[in-house]
């Protein structure tokens, strides 16, 4: 027994009388014009019922709008591989889909649905097809898909959010930190330093030399972190790809975040290896050496 939960996709579209006539003729010289529904109707399914009731196209199973009726038999079709939606992943519950035809005698509601979608040619004015709508008839409530996607990805922007409040935290702490361990080790070269001042190089170069040295480590920690967050992406991708069996992407690095990591990576580096190099600098180099 495969429990049908409520769903129906219908289009309306108001016709003139000639228009009516009109479609009437179109409909008697159809090719399926007077036919009947065959005897046993045929149904898609979605690849997690499939997969989990050992399902494939020609199977028969019973299908019913009450759990416990004895329903009727239809035959399997297809087999539908789900979106990559992220308002679906968690759902456990499984996909049927039938003919309109079909779900309305099948629910035993006739000519009447909970919402419906109107695709329009590109170039329409989606605003004025909207207000042409609302303005035909009490009941209902039109409202453009741009609008739909936004109400029902608010979670999303919240967690979207959340995201990168994460990510500002973590370049502000790792510049603090790299600071940190450009002026430990620089600190811990002083003497070094004060060697090369002592031999006529000049502060510009010193300075210049140290800059180098940081934007390279920068660099380099910048490759190793892009080289960890692609292997990081991948398990989490197998891992909850398994675990949900969708194809979305958890984790992605694109292109993009990995410009914008490179780019901070360097300007922190060579930031914090200038502040540290210029605050050595200043000092005599005879201090440096401890004299």
């Amino acid at each position: 027994m495969v429990r049908w939960q409520r769903g129906v996709l219908a289009a309306l579209v108001a016709w003139p009388a000639s228009g009516l006539l009109a479609q009437a003729a179109d409909t008697a010289r159809a090719a399926t014009y007077g036919r009947r529904a065959p005897a046993i109707r045929s149904i898609a399914i979605d690849a997690r019922m499939a997969e989990d009731l050992r399902l494939t196209p020609g199977a028969r199973v019973r299908l019913s709008a009450v759990p416990g009726a004895p329903g009727e038999t239809v035959e399997v079709a297809a087999v539908v591989e789900r979106r990559a939606d992220p308002a679906e992943v968690a759902r456990r519950e499984y996909r049927i889909r039938t003919h309109l035809d079909h779900l309305q005698a099948l629910l035993g509601l006739e000519d009447r649905v909970d919402r419906f979608a109107v695709g329009l040619h590109p170039g329409a004015e989606v605003d004025r097809v909207v207000t042409r709508i609302n303005h035909a008839a009490f009941g209902f409530r039109a409202h453009p898909s741009r609008a739909v996607a936004v109400e029902s990805s608010r979670t999303f922007q919240v967690v979207e959010r959340f995201h990168r409040a994460i990510g500002f935290i973590t370049v502000v702490a790792s510049a603090v930190f790299l600071l940190c361990l450009l002026l430990l080790s620089i600190e811990e070269r002083k003497r070094d330093i004060a060697a090369l001042r002592l031999m006529g190089l000049s502060r510009r170069t010193v300075v210049r030399a140290l800059v180098l040295e940081a934007a390279l480590v920068a660099l380099l920690g910048c490759v190793l972190g892009a080289g960890i967050g692609t292997v990081a992406s991948w398990l989490v991708n197998t891992h909850f790809q398994s675990l949900y069996r969708t194809p979305l992407l958890f984790a992605w690095l694109t292109p993009g975040i990995f410009l914008f990591a490179t780019g901070t990576s360097l300007l922190l580096g060579v930031a914090a290896g200038a502040v540290a190099a210029w605050r050595l600098v200043r000092t005599p180099p005879l201090t440096l050496m401890g004299r």
